[in-house]
């Protein structure tokens, strides 16, 4: 038998969690930053920061937050900016579970819409998040490396 999924709200104490959970899916051990990044989130709104747990096991986790004014964009906006899910519990919808979550805590915000970001080479993601309903959205994405010559004015 299966076990339930639940989602409940991110407590530093899941860090480290979180950080076994990314650690599993990238390969490297990143404490700190996960430290800084979890309690930059739990300080702006803690009830984007979600964990999602089967039986006593942290198993997943998901930051985001709403924005306005941003990019041009001045109605209020969801970012879902992280999705982490244990490779081991991959395929039993907690990444499903985390996001109908953190629609329901942007719509209670009054978000009127949701974004994310995905790297072109993560397949397996963008073909979730277009699961969800996500549609290509126009704006694009530019990016500069900032090194000694691109310090041009």
């Amino acid at each position: 038998m299966t076990q339930a999924v639940s989602v409940r709200p991110m407590d530093t104490v899941d860090i480290g969690a979180v950080v076994h959970i990314d650690e599993r899916i990238s390969g490297s051990y990143r404490p700190e930053t996960w430290e800084r990044r979890i309690g930059y989130y739990l300080r702006r709104d803690p009830d984007a920061a979600l964990v999602a747990e089967v039986g006593e096991q942290v198993v997943g986790f998901m930051l985001g937050e709403v924005r306005s004014g941003e990019f041009g964009l001045e109605e209020a906006t969801g970012w879902i900016e992280v999705l982490g899910v244990d490779p081991d519990h991959r395929g039993r919808a907690i990444g499903r579970h985390l996001a109908t979550a953190m629609l329901t805590h942007f719509r209670s915000l009054g978000a009127t819409s949701v974004r994310t970001l995905v790297n072109e080479d993560m397949k397996g993601i963008e073909k979730f998040f277009v699961s969800l309903g996500f549609e290509p959205a126009p704006l694009k994405p530019l990016v500069m490396a900032l090194g000694p010559e691109s310090a041009k004015p």
